[in-house]
């Protein structure tokens, strides 16, 4: 059995559900006849923000790295002539006073440059983007992790060295990345069931609406466990019956879970009844496969809407708020600093799981469809089976299909699922029987807020190039702000250290991280400050619930000193947070809380940090 673990946003507990079934089940096994035990294996597949290890603490004896072809340019060779650039689909080739320029960050690895050019002053090198590391002497249970380089773009190519681990006469447990993105799809892809852990919050639902959507597509049972339950969870109930899908569990929401999450303690040890209610979950799984419902689209404002105010500023700061994971409260902050501005444009940049709108309330003024590269489709009429296009596929997307008694009939197929939409194998086909046109992505908006203009996008199910929607996201905020002569860009951007992220922050004036005081808090603090420093960009951090570990919140501190980034302030754990996400107001809005104070004295730091920038 192979089941993933996967939810729409982070933070509501994929990982902490992921660690302690595994942990459950091993144990279970170990009270059984040695011939009748199963093998348990924990996969994190998570590979941009792996967090599984720090509750597991394993000893790894296997380590393989993960390599690709990426360009490599011989300035000998090269006549300028722009083909490579031209060819690229994500924007990593340049060509500029007949120099070219190669962008990693960006680079794809679908080997499009070195085929255009001419003469061959393009060839493609082995790569390393990332680690596979094993533990297959852990106990109770087997374990392996991926780990993305700093900087990389090609998550799903070490999501995919993660999965050979996978052993078919055990129990796979997956624990996938947070979001619908293309990390996600490769590690829900083969699986033999999904259950997408939520919360009751608008935040939970308005995620697990897009999680849900693309396990269905993929055509994956899916099962609903609901963390943080308190009992009842309607918001979540009503939806999931409403498409049906059964909600298979329920973990309550209890501060003292949270302090043992903080410590990396095994939660399923430490409480016999959570234990229960694991192995509850999986003896009774309960998932179904209906008919994936309807995208939902953001439906545009009737009637004009009245011109912007004009500003007179004559340059704009731009301020992307990140963090390592999800969950650790990155849109409560920013819904509240937009409410606190004033006058200034504001771009969600988590293109494929939005949050933003959930506070802000836009009125959508404008959509526009995002091309994020190209569609193929190999007319099987026209096509002799020569494969040369599922040969010079970089991402295995190109496959035999028909009747597998018609060995003359079968030909090449692509699966849209798998394809990155590089545009090679039309150029690589010799009859030309692979037609290719312009692949809709995607959508972006621009929106009015009562808070000023707001640029937002949403990236279809599935689809890639998400970075590139971003870049697109934050382009258009750049151009209002300008035309508006706007003197601030505040953005919400995606979590983890990927392509969306490094499209995030590139270019920045400031980064400001949210954090929380838990051992996977600073695991993921610690990757995005490297991701930071790796473009240059100044970085502020912020300690939500400050109180929860004090050591952890040292450690915070500690780290933050080390790499130069100044701590603007903390906010504690405070249950009026929540009520505020339950009511759709920000934390600033809400009423008189001790999180609405630190938030305030939060707001005036940044403002003295952004002035001393200039």
């Amino acid at each position: 059995m192979t089941l993933t673990i996967a939810s729409g946003k982070g933070g509501t507990g994929k990982t902490t559900f992921s660690v302690n079934l595994a942990w459950a089940l091993a144990r279970r096994e170990e009270t059984k006849p040695e011939a009748e035990r199963r093998e348990i294996r924990l996969l994190d597949c998570d590979v941009e923000e792996p967090n599984d290890h720090l509750f597991v603490n394993p000893t790894f004896t296997e380590r393989e790295s993960v390599e690709v072809l990426k360009p490599a340019w011989d300035a000998t060779h090269c006549t300028a002539c722009g083909q490579c650039a031209e060819a690229c689909h994500y924007n990593a080739i340049a060509v500029v006073n007949k120099q070219v320029l190669i962008f990693n960050d960006l680079c794809h690895s679908c080997g499009a440059c070195a085929f255009v050019c001419p003469v061959k002053a393009i060839s493609e090198k082995t790569t390393k983007i990332g680690t596979v590391e094993a533990a297959p002497d852990h106990a109770p249970f087997f374990f392996a992790h991926g780990l993305l380089d700093i900087g990389e773009a090609l998550a799903p190519k070490v999501v995919e060295a993660v999965k050979r681990r996978i052993k078919p006469e055990a129990v796979n447990i997956l624990d996938a990345s947070p979001g619908t993105a293309c990390p996600v799809v490769k590690a829900v892809e083969g699986s033999d069931a999904v259950l997408l852990v939520t919360e009751p919050t608008p935040f939970g639902l308005n995620d697990l609406k897009l999680a849900v959507g693309l396990t269905l597509k993929l055509r994956v049972p899916t099962g609903i466990v609901v963390n943080r339950s308190d009992g009842e969870d309607r918001i979540i109930a009503d939806y999931v019956e409403s498409i049906g899908i059964p909600i298979a569990g329920r973990i309550p929401f209890k501060r003292e879970y949270a302090e043992a999450y903080a410590s990396g303690a095994i939660l399923a040890e430490r409480f016999p009844e959570l234990r229960d209610n694991l192995l509850a979950i999986v003896d009774n799984l309960a998932t179904a496969c209906p008919p994936a419902p309807s995208e939902e689209v953001f439906a545009l404002e009737s009637g004009a809407h009245p011109p912007f105010a004009k500003g007179t500023a004559e340059r704009y700061r731009e301020v992307t708020v990140i963090s390592g994971k999800g969950g650790t409260g990155k849109t409560t902050v920013v819904g509240s600093l937009a409410v606190l501005n004033g006058d200034q444009v504001l771009a969600d940049n988590d293109v494929d799981a939005a949050d933003l709108h959930l506070l802000l309330t836009p009125r959508v003024l404008e959509g526009h469809d995002f091309v994020g590269g190209s569609k193929c489709t190999i007319r099987s009429a026209e096509c002799f089976s020569c494969g040369r296009c599922a040969d010079a596929c970089h991402f295995g997307a190109i496959h035999m299909d028909g009747p597998a008694n018609d060995l003359v009939g079968m030909t090449y197929r692509i699966d849209p699922l798998v394809c990155e939409g590089c545009g090679l194998c039309p150029r690589v086909c010799p009859v030309k029987a692979i037609a290719s046109e312009p692949n809709v992505t995607g959508r972006w908006y621009r929106s009015a807020t009562d808070h000023g203009p707001m640029l937002h996008a949403k990236l279809g199910l599935a689809e890639e190039n998400s970075g590139r929607l971003v870049a697109k996201v934050r382009q258009a905020a750049a151009d209002e702000a300008r035309a508006l002569g706007r003197d601030r860009i505040l953005g919400d951007g995606p979590p983890g250290t990927g392509c969306p992220v490094i499209a995030s922050v590139s270019g920045c004036d400031l980064v400001l991280m949210v954090t929380e005081p838990t051992v996977s808090g600073v695991h993921d603090l610690e990757r995005v400050l490297q991701l930071v420093a790796h473009f240059g960009v100044p970085a502020a951090i912020v300690i939500n619930k400050a109180d929860l570990n004090a050591e952890q919140a040292a450690r915070i501190e500690s780290l933050a000193a080390a790499r130069g980034a100044t701590i603007l302030g903390r906010i504690p754990f405070d249950r009026t947070v929540n009520d505020a996400l339950m009511a759709g107001k920000t934390v600033v809005d809400f009423g008189d809380s001790p999180a609405r104070t630190a938030i305030l004295e939060i707001h005036r730091s940044l403002q003295q940090r952004i002035e001393s920038l200039s």
